[in-house]
């Protein structure tokens, strides 16, 4: 017989993994030049910036950001939706009589 795996563990999983593609495996994206870099080569400025070298660098570290932004906002959409449900014998809004 197999066990259920509980949603709490689903989540933990899938926020672990999120944040790893994120913040690691962003590291090893596209070397193309994206439209900042462009605007800065067109323009004679590409050189003047330094360059990190590390597990988090730049595209890893906004990676990161981004994801806990995202999940941070469909967290919070999640537990004011879930907040909202109306509770047994209670009666939905749309089917209240007007007084």
């Amino acid at each position: 017989m197999r066990s259920r795996v509980s949603t709490r563990v689903l989540v933990l999983v899938g926020v672990g993994v999120a944040l790893v593609i994120a913040g690691v495996l962003s590291r090893f994206a596209s070397s193309d030049p994206d439209g900042l870099t462009k605007v800065s080569e067109d323009h004679g400025f590409a050189g003047a910036g330094e360059t990190h070298d590390g597990l988090l660098s730049y595209g890893g570290a906004s990676g990161l950001v981004g994801a806990l932004v995202v999940l941070a906002v469909v967290g919070i959409a999640v537990y004011l939706l879930r907040r909202r449900r109306p509770t047994e014998g209670s009666e939905p809004d749309c089917e209240r009589e007007s007084v």
